[in-house]
C-alpha cells in the first residue's frame, strides 16, 4: 500500500503512519528522473553497504520486537543521554563502570526517582544485550 495517492499528493506508509513525500528539491520530475539507471544502482548498493547508525540500530531492534512507540522514544532518549554523559564515547568502548557512573549521577546529581533510574538501566541493558 506504499505510494498511495490522496488529493494529488503522494504518500507512503512507515510503521503504520502516513508520511507525505517531499517534493523534489532538484527540480527533477519524480517519474522521469534525469539520473541514469546505473547511478541509481550504485546509490542503492552504497546505501546497503553502509552500516546504520547506533540509534537507528536501536530503533530497528525495538521495532522488530514490537515494543510500543513510547518505549522506543524513551529507550532512544536514555541511550543518547548515556552516550552524551560520557563525551560521545561509543558504548563498545565502555564497561560496567561507566554504566554505574551514569546511573549514580542520575540518582545523586539529578535526583531522579528509583523508577526513572530503573528505566534508564533497562534502556542500557537493551542496548548491550539486543543491539
Amino acid at each position: 500500500m506504499e505510494g498511495v495517492a490522496t488529493n494529488g499528493t503522494e504518500q507512503r506508509i512507515i510503521h503504520g503512519r502516513f508520511i507525505p513525500r517531499r517534493p523534489s528539491t532538484r527540480g527533477e520530475n519524480t517519474i522521469n528522473s534525469s539520473r541514469s539507471p546505473q547511478s541509481a544502482t550504485q546509490f542503492v548498493r552504497g546505501a546497503a553497504e553502509r552500516k546504520p547508525k547506533l540509534l537507528d540500530q536501536v530503533r530497528d531492534a525495538i521495532r522488530t520486537r514490537h515494543y510500543s512507540l513510547r518505549t522506543e522514544e524513551s529507550y532512544v532518549r536514555w541511550i543518547k543521554r548515556f552516550i552524551l554523559f560520557h563525551g560521545k564515547q561509543h558504548p563498545l568502548e565502555m564497561s560496567g563502570q561507566e554504566v554505574s557512573q551514569f546511573l549514580s549521577a542520575l540518582a545523586v546529581h539529578q535526583q531522579v526517582s528509583a523508577s526513572t533510574q530503573h528505566q534508564a538501566l533497562n534502556a542500557i541493558v537493551f542496548l548491550y544485550r539486543e543491539v
